[in-house]
C-alpha cells in the first residue's frame, strides 16, 4: 500500500458535478477517504471498478458523513469511538495488515465557540481511542481535524484567535495529541513551509487569494514516520472547499 488521499468533498453528489471522478483516477490511490459526504449511501452513483467502499451517514440528511474507497479488502471495519458519534457518520476505522486508517471529520466548534464541549469530548474520545489502536499497531489517522494547530498553518492568524479552528482549546488538544505518541506528516517534511492551506472560506475571494487555512491532515504513529515519503496537500485541485491531502509511503 503506497498511496493514501483523503478530502472534504463538501457534498459528494456536488462534487461529482465538478470534476471528482477525474481526479480519483488520476489519484490510482489505494485507498481513498472523503469527509462531509453530506448524504446516505444511495444517494450518489460512484462505484469505481476494483474498490471496497464503506459510507457512514449522518442521521440528519444533508449533514457530514464519512467515506472509504479501498483497493484492499480491510481485515474489520468500524464505525464512531465505541459506539459514538455514528449518529453524525465521522469516523471509519479500516483495519489492515500493516497499520490502522483512521478517517474523521471532526466536529466544527461553531461561531462563538458554541459547540467547544462536544468537540472537547470528542477529541479525548478520539485521542483515547488512538492511543489504544496503537497499542496492536501503527495508526495513520487522517481527514477534516478542523483545526490550524499553528499560526504557520493559517493565512490571518492574528485576526482568527479564539475563533473555531484556531481557539487555544482546540489547538491544545492537537498538542495533547502529537506528545501521546503522533506525527503531523507535513510538518514533520516541511517544517517551516508557509502558505500552503487546505481549505478557503467561499466568501471573499479566499481561495484566489490563497487566504486560508491547513485542516486536513495524516498524522501518524510516530514509530510509522519512517514510512513516510511524503505527505501532499493538492492546493490546484477544485470541486470544494477543501482540497486533497495525500500520504506517500515507502
Amino acid at each position: 500500500m503506497k498511496k493514501l488521499i483523503s478530502w472534504n468533498v463538501n457534498g459528494f453528489r456536488a462534487c461529482l458535478k465538478k470534476g471528482f471522478e477525474d481526479f480519483f483516477k488520476a489519484a490510482d490511490a489505494d485507498v481513498f477517504c472523503l469527509q462531509e459526504t453530506k448524504m446516505q449511501p444511495d444517494q450518489a452513483d460512484f462505484s469505481p471498478e476494483g474498490y471496497h467502499k464503506y459510507f457512514s451517514s449522518a442521521e440528519k440528511k444533508g449533514y457530514s458523513g464519512t467515506a472509504v474507497y479501498s483497493r484492499t479488502e480491510p481485515l474489520s471495519v468500524t464505525y464512531g469511538i465505541g459506539g459514538k458519534y455514528n449518529d453524525e457518520g465521522r469516523v471509519i476505522t479500516c483495519e489492515f495488515e500493516e497499520f490502522f486508517f483512521v478517517c474523521a471529520y471532526v466536529p466544527n466548534a461553531q461561531e462563538g465557540l458554541k459547540r467547544i464541549g462536544y468537540r472537547m469530548e470528542f477529541e479525548d474520545d478520539m485521542r483515547g481511542y488512538l492511543c489504544g489502536l496503537d497499542k496492536l499497531k501503527p495508526v495513520v489517522y487522517t481527514g477534516d481535524l478542523n483545526v490550524a494547530h499553528n499560526e504557520i498553518d493559517l493565512k490571518n492568524p492574528k485576526s482568527n484567535v479564539g475563533n473555531a479552528g484556531f481557539s487555544d482549546q482546540e489547538r491544545g488538544k492537537m498538542t495533547e495529541l502529537l506528545a501521546a505518541g503522533f506525527t503531523d506528516t507535513f510538518r514533520m517534511l516541511y517544517p517551516d513551509l508557509a502558505g500552503v492551506y487546505s481549505w478557503w472560506s467561499y466568501r471573499f475571494n479566499a481561495r484566489k487569494n490563497n487566504a486560508g487555512w491547513r485542516i486536513d491532515y495524516f498524522i501518524v504513529s510516530d514509530r510509522f514516520a519512517s514510512r513516510v515519503e511524503d505527505s501532499v496537500i493538492y492546493t490546484d485541485v477544485e470541486g470544494s472547499d477543501h482540497c486533497p491531502v495525500g500520504l506517500l509511503l515507502k
